[in-house]
């Protein structure tokens, strides 16, 4: 699907480009990943309408150190981040969710040119341009819906940009396995181009009784979040799981560096998923994402094996998570 629409004729303007996969393209990849051995689930479809609220919920939760931590920093930095960017740039947030630390950076950031948040769900990413352009009403707004891993082509913005500057908050590089996030980074420092930069954030290591009740909060919340996978999938591919056949678990693999959210299978049992049976067994695993953590010389690693310079790192007094500022070289 690619059409362009959006909002115009007063406060909260704003021009939305529509590239969201249709559903042959969710059919095909939850179906490779079902097959697979073992079992996985894409992790970018978690985020329908009310997946997205629901994270936005697990963000609030008192154990999800993670949001409010980068939040912190930011806030306790954002003179020598936006002195890092310099003025004029032209803002540009893949997987951008409810943008709320973009709006941080926004409010920061010297004369920019334009904003571009790029999400899977179209729900929350119009709420965004809408809530964005409202708010600044001089930066051209630009959501884009579309799974930014397929490297969607951007529509450009009226007016003169200086640089582009990739926002990846969050702790969203983590959710890629170390491989695989050299080539996204590859693809910020392309995306950014010529004296572009890349804003990132990073959880970094620390101990598993910090980390696993981030990602299984005491309310349950996580695991109405991954649950709600199948929920989207029973609705949307005519799939029949049985919800309460599945439990959910996310273990911290401390030598690994990573946390592994998974479904897991309570039965021997089959479900039959855009036409085709997929059988389960008692106690077999989903994965449905990772969440890799890093310390400062590991990452540092990944992002000159990436071609890019790590220019300043930002890190809370605790050391929990770091902010970091790439330069394209």
């Amino acid at each position: 699907m690619s059409t362009t629409g959006g909002e115009t004729g007063g406060a909260g303007d704003f021009r939305l480009r529509d590239l969201e996969p249709g559903l042959s393209t969710m059919r095909c990849a939850v179906l490779a990943g079902l097959r697979s051995s073992p079992k996985h689930l894409p992790s970018q479809y978690l985020y329908d309408a009310r997946g997205a609220r629901l994270f936005e919920r697990i963000c609030e939760q008192p154990e999800y150190y993670l949001a409010r931590t980068e939040a912190a920093i930011m806030e306790a930095n954002m003179e020598s981040i936006v002195d890092g960017i310099g003025p004029g740039a032209l803002l540009i947030e893949p997987g951008s969710g409810a943008g709320a630390k973009s709006r941080l950076l926004l409010e920061g950031l010297v004369r920019p040119s334009g904003y571009v948040p790029i999400d899977i769900s179209r729900e929350q990413l119009v709420g965004l341009a809408r809530a964005v352009a409202a708010r600044f009403p001089d930066v051209e707004v630009v959501p884009v819906c579309a799974d930014f891993t397929d490297d969607p082509d951007l529509p450009a913005v009226a007016g003169p940009v200086r640089r582009r500057v990739v926002f990846l908050p969050g702790s969203t590089i983590g959710n890629f396995e170390p491989e695989a996030a050299v080539e996204v980074l590859r693809d910020l420092r392309d995306l950014c181009g010529e004296r572009g930069c890349v804003l990132i954030g990073v959880d970094l290591k620390k101990g598993r009784e910090m980390v696993e009740p981030a990602y299984d909060d005491a309310r349950g919340v996580s695991r109405e979040f991954a649950l709600n996978y199948l929920r989207r999938l029973n609705r949307e591919l005519g799939a029949d799981f049985a919800l309460e056949a599945f439990d959910y678990e996310a273990p911290y693999d401390a030598r690994r560096g990573r946390v592994e959210m998974s479904l897991v299978s309570l039965r021997d049992q089959a479900a039959r998923v855009g036409g085709e049976q997929i059988r389960f067994e008692l106690g077999e695993r989903v994965r449905t994402e990772w969440s890799y953590k890093y310390d400062l010389d590991q990452f540092r690693a990944l992002v000159e094996r990436a071609g890019l310079l790590l220019e300043r790192v930002w890190t809370d007094p605790d050391q929990l998570f770091s902010v970091q500022l790439l330069r394209a070289p």
